[in-house]
């Protein structure tokens, strides 16, 4: 402590000294000017050296005492130049006052001169060290940083370069500005350069040799966004992205929030927001349970939580998903709503005591086995897990009161092409059936695409091949999907699950769908390295079971609007229930039993719609 103490003392010695030096030379020149304008030369030499050492003295210590000398790296703000002005001026007025008091008639005249040549070398001293020493200072060490380009010249980019300028955690060479707008092109903004159009991008980065650029236009429309990121990507720039507007009010600071480009961001349409006034009345202060809480269902906890229910119970049977939205939840403030439970649906005594226990009135069931190559490889295990786990959690719904139950299935349960389609249209049809046979409690299935980042999806898995050096596998050049992110997902399954009188299953209008060779291509990009040429693309073949284009909607379901443009409604298959039931009830002994080509065949009489030629 004591060595700190002795190192700060000693760097603020240097400005004393530089004062002192500039007080000296204040004295030396005032001295040849009242000789000048007096024509005097009288002036007491025995105490000059006195007055000398009272003038420099009377300085320094005005401005130790307000404080100057604390600040004086950091000079360059209006306070610190106050401060200093301040401390001078008490100092060599404290001096003035005793010439006066003494009745020193000629230091009094010799001390007025003084003060003003004093105080214009005092502040010159400063807005030297200021703009020569620590802007040059500054300047030289800027150019450690990694040059970078700013996308768009609006509020967003000059409030992107003032919070680069003023931060010292966000360091960043900015060397020009690019935007489209005519009128901005050409201009400077706060000495930065306005470059433009856009496709001048990569021509701009090899010039200046950028490193980071950042796209700061949060208002831009999808279609030119898409546009824009993908001149951005061919760059093998690192590329970052301002949020929306509506996310930048939050908390005001854009650099906090400025995230790295995401292949969602190359989807090329627009994200879908839902905002349901009602999803508040909803969830609030009711007993929530969410069974799986991988990436699907450590989001829904995410929104959950957020509206305030009374207890969030997050359900699964791995501890590693459970622990790890457990403890972000509590670092969010949110641990006195959640509670963590290590269970499998499978295991319906432990459910029932759950849902003995908790008593919840909102279901969201989200657990299931979701590799379609693995599932074709053990059917029985998609019965037991997917089919009968939802069957478990459906009945305890209905036996407990819950108000509602909503399933989280997928377009893989349209016209089914192998097993892991064909036990969630299964699990679709156990809604449906249990809608027709309960009256207490709504169930609700919600159908959606491929969802971006989500356990299984093929971002990971392209992502870890990129990272290993290749190739990239993609099954067919020609193979389609719908995508949506995973907030769009979660969002449709708390608004359908608010929309839900009983038996439905919602659908989501996607938009249109992506090629996948296209993601692969878009996702190498951002990893900077161009496709086929330096990161080979290998086309492997389709997997068993798996189709070249997806459906969302069964063809007899038919379509429904709801008050939300984005969300339809499929109609109601009337189930026939004996049936059903004597079918459940093979499928399951034969499941148990491990008999692989029985679950098979069961599976395409239970839904005739499966077919999974090999």
């Amino acid at each position: 402590m004591k060595n700190n103490q002795r190192a700060f003392d000693y760097k603020r010695l240097l400005p004393i000294l530089a004062d002192a030096i500039v007080l000296f030379i204040t004295v030396v020149l005032s001295y040849f000017l009242w000789v000048f304008l007096t024509g005097k030369q009288d002036i007491m030499r025995p105490e000059l050296p006195l007055y000398l050492f009272g003038f420099i003295g009377c300085g320094v210590i005005g401005m130790w005492i307000t404080g100057s000398y604390r600040t004086f790296y950091m000079v360059g703000y209006i306070s610190d130049f106050v401060r200093c002005i301040t401390g001078f001026l008490i100092g060599e007025l404290s001096l003035l006052l005793v010439c006066i008091i003494g009745d020193k008639g000629i230091y009094v005249q010799f001390t007025s001169i003084s003060l003003l040549i004093g105080l214009f070398a005092i502040i010159m001293e400063r807005m030297f060290y200021y703009l020569l020493v620590k802007k040059f200072l500054h300047f030289l060490e800027s150019r450690k940083y990694p040059a970078t380009l700013i996308i768009g010249a609006g509020d967003a980019g000059r409030t992107v370069l003032s919070e680069i300028k003023r931060s010292k955690t966000h360091k960043y060479r900015v060397v020009g500005f690019v935007d489209d707008d005519p009128k901005k092109i050409s201009t400077v903004i706060d000495t930065v350069h306005v470059y433009g159009p856009t496709v001048l991008i990569p021509e701009l980065c090899a010039k200046y040799r950028v490193e980071e650029i950042i796209f700061a236009i949060p208002t831009c429309p999808e279609e030119k966004k898409e546009k824009i990121l993908k001149a951005c990507s061919s760059t093998k720039c690192n590329i970052k992205i301002v949020p929306s507007l509506f996310e930048l009010n939050k908390t005001g600071k854009v650099m906090a929030q400025v995230k790295s480009m995401n292949v969602e961001d190359l989807l090329g349409r627009d994200v879908i927001k839902i905002s349901d006034p009602g999803l508040a009345d909803f969830l609030n202060n009711k007993v929530v349970f969410v069974t799986g809480v991988g990436s699907i269902g450590s989001e829904l906890c995410r929104q959950i939580v957020r509206f305030g229910p009374k207890k969030l119970v997050m359900i699964d049977i791995y501890e590693n998903n459970a622990y790890e939205i457990q403890q972000e939840l509590i670092r969010s403030g949110y641990g006195n709503l959640i509670s963590t439970e290590i269970a499998s649906v499978r295991d319906y005594d432990k459910m029932k005591f759950l849902f003995e226990n908790y008593r919840p009135q909102i279901v969201f069931h989200a657990a299931a086995h979701k590799h379609v190559p693995l599932m074709e490889d053990n059917p029985e295990e998609a019965i037991k897990n997917n089919v009968f786990g939802t069957y478990n959690v459906a009945r305890l719904a209905s036996e407990f009161d819950a108000d509602k139950m909503v399933l989280i299935s997928t377009d893989k349960a349209v016209n089914p092409t192998n097993v892991m389609g064909a036990s969630k249209r299964c699990c679709e049809m156990i809604m449906q059936y249990m809608s027709q046979t309960r009256e207490n409690t709504e169930y609700v299935a919600v159908r959606f695409g491929n969802v971006l980042g989500s356990n299984g999806s093929v971002i990971p898995l392209f992502s870890k091949q990129i990272e290993a050096g290749g190739p990239v596998t993609v099954t067919h050049p020609d193979i389609i999907r719908y995508f949506m992110t995973i907030p769009e997902a979660v969002s449709l399954v708390l608004e359908s699950g608010n929309l839900a009188k009983g038996g439905e299953i919602f659908v989501l209008d996607m938009g249109e769908p992506v090629k996948i060779t296209t993601l692969a291509e878009n996702l190498i990009r951002l990893y900077g390295y161009e496709p086929y040429t330096e990161m080979p693309i290998k086309f492997v073949g389709l997997r068993p079971g798996e189709k070249l284009f997806e459906e969302l909607l069964m063809s007899e379901e038919g379509l429904k609007s709801t008050a939300n443009k984005k969300i339809f409604i499929g109609k109601q298959i009337e189930i026939n229930i004996p049936d059903f039931e004597s079918k459940l009830e093979a499928i399951g002994k034969s499941a148990r039993g491990n008999d692989k080509k029985t679950t098979v065949e069961l599976l395409h009489e239970i839904v005739p719609t499966f077919s999974n030629e090999k």
